[in-house]
């Protein structure tokens, strides 16, 4: 009979997950020391190891159906922008982008318990974990966004050489308007789609800074009221992506090229490498003359 208090004391000593310890555990009929060595022999205790690393390289790289009718962008972390080079590393994003488009998942801890399309008989973690050992490196999937449609077109673009990558969801679109539209996400960053999609308190905030910033211009409160109007079009067209202008046209805006070819913007997503992760600054001198010594 394995215990919990067995797990743990596994757990604690290799750093491993609780469903690996269990399984180890079982297979060595309890026995502690076998256990850890069956960990290290499926790399899982080496695994283990490099989980408190931080994981703030990487890439974001996406998948979209020949059909263009589901799509997703997956970004999977790695301590070092030369692992993100690896042609290895960016083969495996590149299947967890499929994994995600093709199998849905309802978050990573669901995609991790998933089997792997691209590795028959082996579950995603499985897969990550062989990764990490071969690699070495800790290896991270945080996020994805998936997205579907039965009657428009989704496009990607991945810019960077996979350090931003756009999915967009259409109707009524074509591939050279998808695709426009994707650019025009990965260099303007928009945050919302339009003005209805503003959270109500980031316009409040927006518009009390708006109001301080005319009043200690020396506005009266009534004049200041009115300059707010003003400046907070010139805020939606920053962060709203159908009121900034085209980048390839900056005269014309967004929502008036989609007009023009009837067509519209269901949703997107954009995300960037190592979006809001701290990095860990590193003194490579150092780091080098701690492996010789």
């Amino acid at each position: 009979m394995i215990s919990a208090a067995m797990v743990k004391e596994l757990r604690e000593k290799t750093g491993a997950g609780m469903m690996d310890c269990k399984k180890v555990l079982t297979e060595a009929n309890g026995d502690m020391e076998k256990a850890a060595e069956l960990l290290r022999e499926k790399g899982i205790a080496k695994a283990a190891k490099k989980s408190d690393r931080i994981a703030a390289e990487g890439l974001v790289l996406g998948y979209v159906s020949e059909d263009k009718k589901v799509g997703a962008v997956v970004e999977v972390n790695s301590e070092t922008d030369f692992v993100a080079q690896n042609a290895e590393f960016r083969s495996f994003v590149e299947e967890i982008a499929k994994q995600v488009a093709l199998k849905n998942p309802n978050s990573v801890e669901d995609l991790l318990e998933q089997d792997s399309i691209e590795n028959p008989g082996k579950k995603v973690s499985e897969v990550l974990i062989e990764k990490v050992s071969k690699i070495g490196e800790k290896l991270s999937i945080r996020r994805f966004t998936r997205f579907e449609t039965t009657d428009g077109l989704i496009e990607k673009y991945i810019h960077g050489n996979g350090k931003i990558a756009v999915l967009v969801n259409t109707k009524n679109a074509d591939d050279e308007l998808a695709k426009d539209i994707c650019m025009q996400i990965a260099a303007a960053k928009p945050e919302f789609l339009n003005r209805e999609a503003v959270p109500q308190d980031r316009l409040d905030k927006e518009m009390e800074i708006l109001k301080a910033q005319a009043m200690n211009e020396g506005k009266p409160e009534a004049i200041a009221e009115k300059i707010v109007q003003g400046r907070i079009n010139k805020f939606y067209s920053e962060i709203c992506l159908v009121e900034q202008p085209f980048v390839k046209d900056p005269d014309t805006k967004i929502q008036d090229l989609l007009k023009s070819k009837n067509a519209e913007i269901v949703e997107f997503a954009r995300i960037e490498t190592g979006e809001g992760i701290e990095k860990k600054e590193e003194n490579f001198a150092e780091e080098v003359m701690k492996q010789i010594k």
